[in-house]
């Protein structure tokens, strides 16, 4: 065989281990995952031949305890996605804008020190997090507003929300920075402003790349158990006003399972939460994917 044809030969087989390689990573990948839900979805559904699904996703009344028990998990519901709401209002613009200011804005000194610092605010451990929020944010929203409790609705969104910064920032920093130079050029060449080229020609350009960050920040922040465990009050009611204590279904998940007798209805009814936090996150990340999707034809459109 001749030295070339052997060399192409050995590249092939090379390539071909390398591709069962990944292949079996992948699979590995997908089968754990399938297992865990397959595990989610064995637990939780013994709870329902005691409990109707419509009582246990509607019910007002979360009592799993008492004498009869109540399975309700309505008000655990409304306080996750109240939760992540507020927590969106709030981390979305800041983390977009401060993501602009960085790739169009801020000098490339100023950059080199800002992007590090952000980025390093999302390595900091969510206990830590949640320590400041129930330590230094709870006594001080107590004070000020003058409200019965800090640990609140409130102070866990903000918690969240400081949380989902840095990963909403880094990432849509990174798609705004990408964009190619002869775009922002050729806007600038017919005569708009530095502003009009960034709302109309960046932007667009980037908002695939943005809305990927946001539906990671706030994947982040609707899945997230231990800031809410400790600064959104854990009581499960159904909150009238943001500075209501809440009690959020993964922070009830982590809250009660050490505590509920294996294979019991309470232990059954922690995994249920779980299965219908899993069906909210898919329901999310399918929607967000369109949005993504949607958004990215439009912005190819445009330009």
């Amino acid at each position: 065989m001749e030295p070339k044809a052997k060399a192409g030969t050995t590249r092939r087989r090379k390539e071909r281990v390398i591709q069962i390689i990944f292949f079996a990573v992948a699979l590995a990948s997908i089968i754990t995952l399938a297992l865990i839900v397959a595990f989610l979805f064995m637990e939780g559904f013994p709870i329902f031949g005691k409990v109707s699904v419509k009582d246990f996703v509607f019910g007002h009344y979360w009592y799993p305890t008492d004498d009869p028990a109540a399975f309700g998990i309505f008000a655990l519901i409304i306080a996750s996605l109240s939760v992540t709401a507020v927590g969106s209002l709030i981390s979305i613009p800041l983390g977009v804008m401060t993501a602009l200011y960085l790739a169009e804005v801020a000098s490339a000194r100023v950059r080199e020190w800002v992007k590090p610092v952000v980025e390093l605010l999302a390595a900091l451990p969510s206990v830590v997090i949640g320590f400041f929020g129930m330590v230094v944010v709870a006594p001080f929203l107590q004070e000020i507003l003058d409200i019965p409790t800090g640990l609140n609705l409130f102070n866990a969104a903000l918690m969240l929300a400081f949380m989902s910064v840095p990963t909403i920032c880094s990432i849509s920093e990174d798609a705004i920075f990408s964009v190619s130079v002869e775009l922002k050029e050729a806007s600038l060449a017919l005569g708009a402003t530095h502003w009009e080229t960034i709302w109309r020609v960046v932007i667009p350009a980037s908002i695939s790349g943005i809305s990927t960050a946001v539906i990671l920040g706030m994947s982040r922040a609707i899945g997230e158990t231990m800031v809410v465990l400790m600064v959104a009050g854990g009581a499960a009611m159904i909150p009238t006003s943001i500075f209501d204590p809440v009690r959020p279904m993964p922070a009830s998940i982590a809250a009660e399972m050490a505590e509920a007798p294996f294979r019991g209805d309470h232990y059954y009814a922690l995994f249920a939460t779980g299965i219908v936090l899993f069906v909210f996150t898919l329901i999310f990340n399918l929607v967000a994917d369109h949005i993504s999707n949607k958004y990215r034809q439009v912005g190819a459109a445009t330009l």
